[in-house]
């Protein structure tokens, strides 16, 4: 199965991004910008792909995903960037800030996993909105889309261990298992 650990968005900063998709498709059509938008119900923060992996190997990731202890997480949105870089486009994301606090869990989630799967080598803690497909112009993307974004605060008190299944629709994600900080614990 293809898997991936993650953070979901809370309905409201889903609503949020959603809204901003759709302000920015709009605009988008009429500059002959291709972008595949990422669905609402799949919107969310991965901490670790994984990529193909067996039962056998996701029973030792549930094992191993049970044992980090986190406390839960005061996170925001920050404003819109790009992946790779503003000169080669392909994914567009909302930041998330302080960005330190994902890096410290997903770094105790790489060094739990660390034997299975190889190490994270440049995370950021985002929330990708699009991915595109074509863009002539990127000067003029970049235009319309540096849109200061409103400053959505969040609190994480869990992450899960997620299934993707791909379709001609686009991917569908299942939850395997959520793994909760220790104030949900308790």
């Amino acid at each position: 199965m293809r898997a991936f650990i993650a953070i979901e968005m809370s309905k409201e900063i889903k609503d949020y991004l959603y809204g901003l998709q759709k302000k920015f498709q709009a605009q988008l059509r009429k500059e002959n910008i291709k972008i595949n938008w990422i669905a609402k119900k799949n919107l969310h923060l991965t901490l670790k792909f994984l990529g193909e992996v067996n039962e056998e190997t996701i029973d030792i990731v549930r094992k191993r995903l049970k044992m980090i202890e986190f406390n839960e997480l005061g996170l925001e949105l920050d404003n819109l960037g790009f992946f790779p870089g503003e000169d080669y486009i392909r994914v567009v994301y909302a930041g998330l800030q302080p960005e330190e606090k994902v890096i410290e869990l997903q770094q105790r989630i790489d060094m739990e996993l660390l034997d299975i799967f190889t190490k994270e080598q440049d995370f950021h803690g985002h929330v990708t909105i699009a991915r595109v497909k074509f863009v002539k112009d990127k000067i003029k993307l970049r235009e319309l889309m540096k849109e200061k974004i409103e400053k959505k605060k969040m609190t994480i008190k869990n992450f899960q261990l997620m299934k993707s299944e791909l379709s001609k629709d686009g991917p569908r994600y299942f939850v395997l298992e959520k793994f909760k900080c220790l104030e949900e614990k308790n």
